[in-house]
């Protein structure tokens, strides 16, 4: 199956010009633009267009436009499809064969792609982040991305990255990372409150005081136990002789509320995260607030490639905007 049927009166013919005409695949091979080799070479290898536009950092559309002109300057088919996969002709066989070697022969380098290190807060990077960073690893396969998870002020202290989102108490960003940054920006205010499952609490029997929490386990994510803008909650667990327990992992302290009858405490956004999740406000008489941040480094090496995590860091609360109002 051609990519892209050539024009002119023979049409498909143009393909199947005799033999003896053709120049060798050597020949043809050494023609071909290095940048479009490497496309079909990727196309051939993933045996999907999508995978290969992916693994390249192009979109498909540019992709297949590509491979449908190195079809009509070879004139020979080099793709066909069986089912659903994706495979080599026979003359696209021939010419993978010559580009292998030419590639050797050349000693084609593989591009590089610069290394981008990202520290995020945990609950940030589970809650909100990282949904949009699968997204961008799927559009771009070639990324070379290192994603630090933050689970409180000394692992935050000990890093040295290029871009760090983070949680601070008060209405500045300290304490901050301890390397040099950028202007630190405020990204949004979090509320926080006790949660618990829909499926364990009844409207009309939730629990709307501190004292009527002696029903219900508690369950804290130990980080969050040394935090100052928490102790409202952190003292009501420090008081309990029973039923509470205290998990390193925050995924697990989330499965624990759904799942297990427990209450803990989370962002206020949580229930448009999770609808299965509903804060209990009134339960502690103070507020509870943190400020998300944030920075670059101030001595970043591949400015474009930092960027294009700022931004996407910088759209995804703003498509969140309503869940922090």
């Amino acid at each position: 199956m051609a990519l892209l049927e050539p024009s002119g009166p023979q049409g498909p013919a143009a393909y199947r010009a005799p033999s003896e005409s053709r120049r060798s695949w050597s020949a043809l091979a050494h023609e071909i633009d290095p940048e479009v080799a490497h496309y079909f070479l990727v196309s051939a290898r993933c045996g999907c267009f999508m995978q290969a536009a992916r693994s390249l950092n192009i979109k498909a559309t540019l992709l297949r436009k590509r491979l449908a002109q190195l079809e009509q300057q070879v004139r020979h088919v080099l793709f066909s499809y069986q089912g659903s996969g994706l495979v080599l002709s026979r003359d696209g066989q021939h010419l993978q064969a010559q580009l292998i070697a030419l590639a050797h022969e050349r000693r084609l380098p593989v591009l590089e792609q610069p290394l981008i290190r990202l520290a995020v807060a945990e609950p940030i990077l589970h809650d909100i982040l990282g949904r949009d960073l699968i997204a961008l690893l799927r559009r771009n396969a070639s990324v070379r991305l290192e994603i630090i998870s933050l689970d409180g002020q000394l692992s935050l202290q000990a890093v040295d990255v290029d871009v760090v989102l983070w949680l601070s108490d008060a209405e500045g960003p300290t304490p901050g990372p301890s390397f040099i940054t950028e202007a630190p920006r405020p990204l949004a205010r979090l509320c926080y409150l006790p949660h618990i499952a829909k499926r364990y609490s009844r409207l009309t029997t939730r629990p709307d005081s501190v004292d009527d929490l002696d029903d219900y386990m508690l369950v804290q994510w130990q980080p969050d136990a040394q935090v100052n803008a928490l102790q409202p909650w952190n003292r009501v667990v420090e008081q309990r002789l029973a039923a509470v327990v205290q998990v390193q992992a925050y995924s697990l302290m989330l499965e624990m509320i759904r799942c297990g009858a427990c209450i803990g405490l989370l962002p206020h956004y949580m229930s448009s995260f999770d609808r299965g999740l509903v804060a209990l406000p009134g339960l502690l008489a103070d507020s509870m607030q943190r400020q998300v941040w944030l920075a670059v480094n101030a001595q970043v090496e591949h400015a474009d490639a930092v960027q294009m995590i700022v931004e996407l860091i910088v759209g995804t609360f703003e498509e969140r905007r309503e869940w922090f109002d």
